[in-house]
């Protein structure tokens, strides 16, 4: 038993001895041979020149290389952060698009704790951009807190940007904090008009119990070459002439929906609350039964449906 059991030991150090060997051969050989030609193969020069020419690919596989050297290379952290950003955006898979993002974002706070207090709005701006993509990928407002927070930094810095008061507007809008997203959007118009925006400020001050100052906004939608933007805003004004008593208005700007749109659940639910309001129970419930059968799950439809059995 004595034996067997020194010859078990035996074998096992045997093979702790062989791990470690291979695992130290390994480190020198990265050392000494890996090392230096990776090296020659990979500068800042190199990683520069593939930015400029806008091959984000390269950027980030050259500067993944460097990384791989000097971990905490500040330039390097950086080129792989934006060229990850870049990536994660130009992506159809949403998994893909995923890594590029969270590696872009570990880059990014990585660097920044080593950056020049000149470079750090810049990085700032960059993370809060990466965070606002995320949050667009997730199905909940996870990173709507970090993106304020970096593009407050960044505009801090005296980084400023024509994008981030729209960024920031959405983001707070995404925590219902209705007054500063009101504010950013306000500064975002100043800048530059846009379909979106006109729609997030109509939506804001609507949620605000605001419905007469969102209309002009909406008003100025009814031209909008975006199928999307367009139907959000005539159910947003139908909502407003529902609001308003004005019933026919209301059923005009559903019937355009359902032109652009047949299956639009939200624009049957809407004709339905139209009759529910002049009394008509039964053309309301054929109403919300359409929503329904477009989308099962309609919640203000099945309420309504089961409050008005």
């Amino acid at each position: 038993m004595v034996v067997k059991r020194k010859k078990h030991l035996f074998l096992r150090f045997l093979v702790l001895f062989l791990f470690i060997a291979v695992i130290t051969g390994s480190i020198v050989s990265f050392i000494y041979f890996v090392k230096p030609h990776l090296k020659k193969q990979v500068s800042l020069s190199s990683i520069n020149d593939a930015w400029l020419a806008q091959d984000y690919q390269k950027v980030y596989e050259l500067s993944s290389m460097l990384l791989s050297l000097d971990p905490f290379h500040n330039a390097a952290l950086v080129y792989k952060g934006y060229a990850g950003f870049y990536l994660s955006v130009s992506q159809t898979d949403t998994i893909q698009s995923q890594l590029y993002l969270d590696n872009a974002i570990s880059s990014l706070r990585i660097a920044l704790y080593t950056a020049l207090n000149e470079t750090k709005p810049q990085i700032c701006y960059m993370l809060g951009k990466a965070y606002f993509y995320k949050n667009t990928l997730s199905s909940y407002n996870y990173y709507a807190d970090l993106v304020i927070k970096y593009l407050n930094a960044a505009q801090e810095g005296g980084y400023l940007m024509d994008d981030i008061p729209e960024y920031l507007g959405l983001s707070y809008a995404s925590l219902d904090m209705r007054g500063e997203s009101l504010t950013a959007f306000t500064n975002a118009l100043l800048v530059r008009e846009s379909d979106m925006l006109l729609l997030a400020i109509a939506e804001q001050y609507y949620r605000n119990g605001q419905a007469t100052a969102a209309k002009p906004y909406l008003f100025k939608l009814k031209d909008s070459k975006n199928d999307i933007i367009l139907l959000k805003s005539k159910n947003l004004l139908a909502k407003i002439y529902i609001d308003e008593e004005n019933y026919a208005d209301a059923e005009s700007e559903y019937e355009f929906i359902l032109e652009k749109n047949p299956n639009s659940a939200d624009a049957y639910y809407g004709l339905g609350v139209i009759y529910e309001k002049q009394g008509d129970l039964v053309k309301a419930r054929a109403e919300w039964r359409k929503a329904l059968r477009i989308q099962v799950d309609h919640p203000d439809a099945l309420k309504k449906i089961t409050d008005n059995k």
